[in-house]
């Protein structure tokens, strides 16, 4: 769970972290010079210029043009830095020997992001003036001597980012030289003159070719930076500590398999990076490197914690992701001045009681550890900000209370101290399956020995099967909707399962996915009776891939039924059958993902202007950064998969044998740490008492609480109000009740009453006419009652007559074009929906509060909601259901305002002569259910003037169309799509990125739900649309989050060579939008080294 960064006295480390940046990665020459910055013929000057890379730019011209002559403005003469950056230059512009000359004072030339094949000869003109030169990111493929020996004064030299092969003796003889950047180059050696350069402090040679550390560089005693990362040196010499002004040293990935003992003689070394190498120790005098401040030793080979930094009293930040730890050492609470430690995919399965001495801790990193219980008093790390500590076998605290963060933990230790501890052995249970799996069968057949016994905790609290009731054979009635059954397993244990029968009705894909959480167990009900190899798809395989989806690494158990109806020998190839169709899916998923993957690590491969010199290639100007996100979502995808229990469980409801089987398997899976360490957690007992509280008489009658109402229940368990509110965001994490503490609409409620909601739930789900319509006749008739005795208020249309339903055919006949429109459109207006309620709501302040929190999970929205309070408590809004609208296309919304199918009319008129932005999501293998009706709730805050249709919906943001379409794959080989589309002039594309872009981060936001998911992003190109392809080029989602190439005004669309887009129609005005997988990580730069 990323957090933000803590406050308070981080000022200079935030500052130091920042110059450390800048200086080690950036590469770019460093001055503060008078600037001035051309591009074509246009010409800007600027005072007190940060570098020579900044200053206003036009576009520059494009690589089939010329520059045009150089022309430059008058009074110049203090002009210190000329910079022709990013101007595609393959030589220097004519009549700029002439130019020089009016420049006497020049001291800096920057020549970065052109063409030029050499050095231009033109430079040795500059002479004894000259004294910083950037010509990084070109196609040098040498470096003349002639040219260097006529710069004698250079200060610095940036070479980085071109094609060399070697590097001249002459460069021995830039005496004055303090910085030197040849990196990514195809160096393998370096000359003997560069020992020479005795004033030199900065030297970057990372990503070359250099296959052992160059001699001569022990030679530099001033050196302070050095950066060899990317090279494969296989060792350090043990003269390395000859370079003792060295204070900041990269060698990443340079394939190191020791540190020799003269490299503790650093003294001065400050930070220093061996990520990504083969370390598995440390040498013993490594704790002489007193001045270090941040060490990396991430992704390497430590099985033990490197005691050697132990005494490192200095340190700020230590990185030791990715490796073996098993346990962390108590002295780590020694290192008093450490504000960043990453921890994260290792071992460990404890920490020391001395890290909480660790106060100053602002980021701490624990995830993919196995971790059960979290020392006491952790709250007091309070000034951590960036928290991660998903994928451990949290039990204390439990793992909902530690995702929600360290404020969180703080105040469960505090209440765990003022209460006795209590374990509550339950699990929630899912059975998910097609409709007439079984499941309502199987639910009834595991509980039934529980009801005979006569459970008593918890008996009556949430919705089951009522009563004594003998075994349902395998054509027993199907379940209506979604229900909730409290099971106790093991009464001597007390071990319950809350079990959930999902309904395989169609109609309830939206809202199943509520109920899919992690540390849940699942099984698959498959009626063997019926299955055929050709239904594994929709029988099994679409089920797996749901549940992957939305919990990576579930458990599932899979059990068939109906297998008294099945021949011994049909019984087994039918099982063997699943089982093997699971296994070939799970084979080509690993395959998909392990290609996409491996796409990735070809495109990592190649240098980062390699990747942006051809649109051709994959992942097409793709950050390194991107690259690695992508990557890590995936090998997480590849890591997570679905645990699938074997092998099928065949059971016959008639068959007691087999059903005690089952629920043995059940219990002796529920009951593995190591599958389910949850089911062991420990709770204070204030807070469990708290929840009994809520689910006993009178008030586990009513649907909902106030918050006083649960403040007053706080009391009786020993919670002051303090201290409640982090129990109920407990109890609301872990499923027990929903409590939204982030909306001010819904803050005030505790919604305790799960199975009355779920009730709710299962009305507009049922899509049957005659049941809903039975539904408003039963409730308009006890509200007529109601106002007969006086007791009712207004409701709308329907309100003030005294007559029963039953007895008003006009009223019956009023209802029934209320229902056929919402099953055709979606559409109710309140007042029906309140009769459709009864008796579960009564005033009209209470269904209010129920549709805020319908459209709150996003099954609904208000079209047209009243900014005041209407009188008498009447509400005239009209609602929809966006999952229930059947039309493909958005009709005009005839049932409440006309003017409704505004925007589908102007869309439809549009020739699309103007430029198109247009955003894809494609899901190769499971598009969300409930998906695209719950994007439709989200973004309807952001939009007005729309119109719906089943799979396509039409609105204005402001005065800029916007179109949302859902395309399903028309077969196995073609992805389901999910399109987000807006137009504008090209001078004005900026109000289209401004429409869409709040639409795209709904969508990763709803996304983000789903973090089992694979899915890929992609910008469609503006020309190709135009032309009406039906193949578009699309350049990579990614670029969404990057800003744009500096210098870079068209690029070209590789479906037709001719073509140039405008780079404004592929990136957005500021990289706003989040990367497809990404998470927003503070520490990131050092993580994904």
């Amino acid at each position: 769970m990323a957090g933000t960064d803590g406050g308070g006295g981080s000022g200079d480390l935030k500052t130091a972290r920042l110059w450390r940046e800048a200086a080690l990665r950036a590469r770019k020459l460093r001055g503060n010079l008078r600037q001035l910055s051309l591009s074509g013929a246009a010409a800007t000057a600027s005072s007190s210029a940060p570098g020579p890379g900044s200053g206003p730019r036009t576009p520059s011209p494009t690589p089939a043009q010329h520059p045009p002559p150089l022309v430059l403005p008058p009074d110049l003469a203090d002009v210190e830095v000329l910079n022709l950056g990013n101007n595609a230059l393959d030589e220097l512009p004519a009549g700029l020997a002439t130019a020089l000359g009016s420049l006497p004072l020049l001291r800096g030339l920057v020549l970065r992001r052109n063409r030029l094949p050499r050095l231009p000869p033109l430079l040795g003109q500059l002479g004894a003036r000259l004294t910083e030169l950037d010509v990084s990111h070109n196609r040098l493929g040498a470096v003349a001597a002639e040219v260097l020996s006529a710069l004698p004064q250079l200060r610095k030299l940036n070479l980085s980012h071109n094609q060399l092969a070697d590097l001249p003796a002459q460069l021995g003889a830039l005496g004055h030289l303090e910085e030197l950047d040849v990196s990514f180059n195809r160096l393998p050696q370096l000359p003997d003159a560069l020992g020479r350069l005795r004033g030199l402090r900065t030297l970057d040679l990372d990503h070359n070719q250099l296959t052992a550390f160059p001699p001569q560089l022990l030679q530099l005693a001033t050196l302070e930076e050095l950066d060899l990362s990317g090279n494969r040196l296989r060792g350090l010499p043990e003269e390395i500590g000859a370079l003792r002004a060295l204070k900041i040293l990269w060698l990443s990935g340079a394939e190191l398999g020791a540190l020799p003992p003269g490299f503790c003689q650093l003294a001065s070394l400050e930070s220093l990076m061996l990520d990504s190498n083969g370390l598995q120790a440390l040498p013993a005098q490594f704790s002489q490197l007193q001045q270090l401040k941040m060490l990396n030793l991430s992704s390497n080979r430590f099985e033990d914690f490197p005691g050697a930094l132990l005494p490192l009293g200095g340190l700020e930040e230590l990185y030791l992701s990715r490796n073996r730890l098993t346990a962390v050492p108590a002295l780590v609470s020694g290192l008093r001045k450490l504000l960043t430690l990453w921890l994260d995919n290792n071992r460990i399965r404890y920490l020391p009681d001395s890290i909480v001495e660790l106060t100053g801790l602002e980021e701490l990193v624990l995830q993919g550890n196995q971790i059960a219980v979290l020392p006491d008093n952790f709250g007091q790390l309070s000034r951590v900000g960036l928290w991660k500590v998903k994928d451990n076998p949290l039990i204390q605290p439990p793992y909902e209370v530690c995702m929600k963060g360290i404020p969180y933990i703080a105040a469960y230790q505090k209440e765990l101290a003022h209460s006795q501890p209590a374990v509550q052995p339950r699990l929630k249970l899912l059975l998910l399956g097609r409709k007439a799996a079984g499941k309502t069968s199987l639910r009834r057949c595991l509980t039934e020995a529980d009801r005979e016994e006569g459970v008593r905790a918890g008996k009556g609290r949430e919705k089951g099967h009522q009563g004594p009731d003998a075994c349902l054979g395998p054509t027993s009635s199907n379940s209506k909707g979604i229900e909730v059954t409290s099971w106790t397993a093991d009464a001597a244990r007390g071990l319950r399962f809350i079990v959930y029968d999902l309904a395989g009705d169609q109609s309830y894909e939206a809202i199943q996915p509520f109920f899919l959480s992690p540390g849940a167990l699942y099984v698959l009900v498959v009626n063997l009776a019926t299955y055929e190899s050709s239904s594994f798809p929709s029988a099994v395989g679409t089920f797996l891939h749901r549940v992957g989806a939305r919990v990576p690494h579930a458990v599932v158990c899979i059990v068939g039924t109906h297998a008294d109806l099945c021949g011994e020998r049909e019984l087994e190839e039918k099982c063997l059958d699943i089982h093997r169709q699971i296994a070939l899916q799970e084979k080509q998923d690993t395959a998909g993902l392990g290609r996409l993957a491996g796409a990735v690590d070809e495109a990592l491969a190649r240098d980062f202007e390699l990747r942006c010199a051809s649109p051709h290639a994959a992942y097409y100007g793709v950050s390194d950064k991107n690259l690695r996100r992508r990557k890590a979502h995936l090998q997480y995808l590849l890591k997570h998969r679905p645990q699938i229990l074997s092998p099928v469980l065949p059971v016959n409801c008639r068959a007691p044998a087999q059903l005690q089987r089952l629920r043995a398997k059940l219990l002796s899976v529920a009951e593995h740490r190591e599958i389910f360490p949850n089911l062991h957690r420990v709770l204070p007992r204030s807070w469990h008492v708290l929840e009994e509280l809520h689910f006993q008489r009178p008030q586990a009658q009513r649907l909902w609480l106030s918050w006083w109402d649960s403040a007053r229940l706080g009391l009786q368990a020993g919670l002051t109000e303090d201290r409640l509110q982090s129990a109920l965001s407990y109890l609301h994490e872990s499923g027990k009740l929903l409590y939204f503490e982030d909306s001010p609409a819904l803050k005030e409620h505790v919604f305790h009453n799960l199975p009355r909601l779920i009730d709710i739930l299962n009305v507009f789900f049922q899509r049957d006419a005659s049941l809903l319509l039975r539904k408003l006749l039963l409730g308009a008739q006890g509200e007529a009652g109601a106002q007969g005795s006086g007791g009712g208020e207004g409701g709308g249309a329907l309100d003030g007559d005294a007559e029963t339903a039953g007895q008003d055919p006009l009223r019956a006949a009023q209802l029934h074009h209320y229902v056929e429109g919402f099953l055709l459109h979606g559409l109710l207006p309140a007042h029906v929906i309140r009769l459709l309620l009864r008796p579960h709501v009564q005033a009209p302040q209470d269904l209010q509060l129920l549709l805020e929190l319908l459209e709150k999970m996003g099954l609904c929205y208000c079209l047209n909601k009243a900014k005041g309070k209407a009188l008498n408590g009447a509400s005239a809004s009209w609602y929809k259901f966006p999952c229930y609208v059947q039309n493909d296309v958005p009709p005009a919304e005839a049932w409440i305002d006309s003017s409704g199918g505004g925007a589908a009319a102007a869309l439809a008129g549009q020739s699309f002569v103007a430029e198109q932005l247009h955003i894809r999501y494609s899901f190769p293998v499971l598009f969300p259910p409930g998906l695209f009706s719950r994007y439709s709730v989200q973004i309807n805050r952001h939009v007005g003037q729309r119109s719906d249709g089943k799979r396509q919906i039409f609105a204005y943001r402001g005065k800029v169309p916007v179109v949302v379409s859902y395309r399903p794959g028309r077969s196995a080989l073609q992805p389901d799509t999910l399109s987000i589309a807006s137009h504008a002039s090209l001078p004005n594309i900026w109000t289209a990125w401004q429409a869409i872009t709040p639409l795209l981060e709904e969508l990763d936001a709803l996304l983000q739900e789903w973090p089992g998911l694979c899915y890929t992003v992609h910008i469609l190109c503006s020309k190709c649309l135009k032309r009406g392809s039906p193949n578009p080029h699309a350049f990579p989602g990614e670029l969404l989050s990057q800003p744009r190439p500096e210098g870079v005004a068209e690029i070209i669309c590789p479906k037709n060579g001719s073509e140039r887009v405008n780079v404004a129609l592929v990136y957005p005005p500021t990289p706003t939008v989040i990367s497809p997988c990404s998470k927003k990580n503070v520490g990131e730069k050092h993580r994904n080294q």
